[in-house]
């Protein structure tokens, strides 16, 4: 068993997390100085998730807890051969996707006026996509605290968007997509393999396509 194969995590994954780490860590320091400015630390208050594919449900399902929503996924990563040694490292430009999520509800007023609850979730968002990016954007976070694997970031799209809802319930959710790409290596583990002695092996192709390897082996200890 070579546990390197599996066990340790890819840099695209430690880069994800980084950047959902920095998120959490200076929007905790953000609401710290807000309560020592005596504003209301709220207005900074962001719930980070990480490969969520509907972290909004959080905000349909809680009645209690509504602040701004990030979830932060990878996406997809091209590789730079010229770049690159073609074993161990590969030098790669991702997306690493940070989607915010605003909330609101639509009511309606006793003189018969009406607060649209989309108008709210966009002013949430909107909010919440301010600030993300100006944490990552921040001088600091130019290598993302990753200094030998990332060689830097920037944004390279915002997207706004709305997940699909029922359109006459009063909840309402508006997203925003900020799109960083980053350049970082990524590495392959070089490791002494064990030798294990084939006595007999049969590669076949099953009928729903599966390839399939039928093997024997010799593990008789020395």
């Amino acid at each position: 068993m070579i546990a390197e194969l599996i066990d340790k995590q890819d840099n695209f994954e430690v880069i994800r997390d980084k950047i959902a780490a920095i998120l959490v860590t200076e929007v905790a320091s953000q609401m710290q100085l807000a309560t020592d400015a005596g504003k209301d630390p709220n207005d900074w208050k962001l719930r980070i998730f990480s490969e969520r594919s509907n972290p909004w449900e959080q905000l349909l399902n809680d009645q209690t807890e509504r602040s701004p929503i990030v979830n932060v996924w990878f996406d997809s990563s091209n590789f730079d051969p010229s770049a690159s040694n073609i074993v161990e490292r590969q030098k790669a430009e991702g997306i690493f996707n940070v989607d915010c999520y605003g909330y609101g509800i639509s009511s309606d007023e006793l003189s018969g006026g009406h607060n649209p609850g989309d108008k709210e979730a966009a002013f949430q968002v909107h909010k919440a996509l301010r600030l993300v990016r100006n944490i990552l954007m921040a001088a600091k976070y130019t290598y993302l605290d990753l200094r030998r694997i990332v060689w830097g970031r920037w944004p390279q799209s915002i997207t706004v968007f709305q997940p699909q809802l029922d359109s006459q319930q009063i909840q309402q959710i508006v997203g925003a997509r900020l799109a960083l790409r980053v350049v970082f290596n990524e590495l392959s583990p070089q490791v002494v393999a064990e030798t294990i002695e084939l006595v007999s092996v049969d590669v076949k192709k099953a009928e729903d396509g599966e390839i399939v390897l039928e093997a024997d082996y010799d593990y008789t200890a020395p």
